[in-house]
């Protein structure tokens, strides 16, 4: 698992390095309905990853945001799951707050996370069973035990829409983009945890679970469900993910009364 790690790290510096060098530029947006904004970013780190991985491992399932999804995959013990650029909007508006996302999933657990902002240098990595690190330095989730002195990051698109209201006064959040870089925040201690208010596709949220659970978190979803990937529908209910402590604390709050899902 090592070696796959390294050529996962390898392929998320090469697509930053692509996307890099359209940050800041005028790039063409197009859309692909109701799944958002596509960018000439997308389409060419995702070209770069695929080519990278499936090079080295001819073997194995490929699910990404950016590639036509094929049966095939359901097959595969192993399944690579790739969001090339989490958080387009952010990078089409000029907020650093974006990632390069590459999972690993084995017989349809999330094993493997690598996620890469190219614009702050930060790169998460994690194993199962094995720790989790940015930039190499070991990471683990915090310690915070109370909801009152947590502070959770949420989506800066649904708190703008309202959806998160009912937390006000209730809940600390921090509004912010892609929920891949806040997986890694949670990951790295620096928040207690994430939720959304919406369901989440496989390739936003595989890299993500392996990372915060490699770092000693706990990710289900709104029910208390562990999630199973490389599934033939790549949606998934809504993401719940936080450190050791408060993860019961924070679901009772999140189904209490006045309670709606996307």
């Amino acid at each position: 698992m090592r070696d796959a790690l390294g050529v996962a790290i390898d392929a998320a510096h090469a697509a930053g390095r692509v996307i890099r060098d359209f940050y800041g530029r005028d790039v063409r947006v197009g859309q692909k309905g109701e799944s958002g904004p596509v960018t000439e970013a997308d389409l060419a780190a995702n070209a770069c990853i695929q080519h990278l991985l499936t090079t080295a491992f001819p073997d194995d399932g490929w699910l990404s945001e950016e590639t036509a999804d094929g049966a095939d995959r359901l097959a595969k013990s192993r399944v690579w799951i790739i969001d090339p650029l989490d958080g387009t909007w952010e990078f089409t508006t000029g907020v650093p707050e974006f990632v390069v996302s590459i999972g690993l999933a084995v017989d349809g657990t999330a094993t493997l996370g690598v996620l890469y902002n190219p614009i702050t240098e930060e790169t998460f990595s994690g194993i199962r069973g094995e720790g989790a690190w940015l930039n190499q330095v070991p990471i683990h989730t915090s310690s915070q035990a109370g909801l009152a002195s947590s502070t959770f990051c949420v989506s800066r698109t649904e708190a703008g829409k309202g959806l998160l209201q009912r937390f006000d006064g209730v809940l600390q959040l921090q509004p912010m983009g892609s929920v891949a870089y806040k997986c890694g925040l949670v990951a790295a201690g620096r928040y207690e945890g994430l939720f959304t208010h919406n369901p989440r596709n496989e390739w936003d949220i595989c890299a993500g679970v392996a990372l915060i659970e490699s770092a000693g978190g706990r990710v289900t979803d709104r029910q208390g469900r562990p999630y199973r990937f490389n599934q033939a529908d790549p949606l998934k209910q809504p993401l719940v993910a936080t450190n050791a402590h408060v993860h019961a604390l924070l679901l009772a709050i999140l189904n209490g009364p006045g309670t709606h899902s996307g």
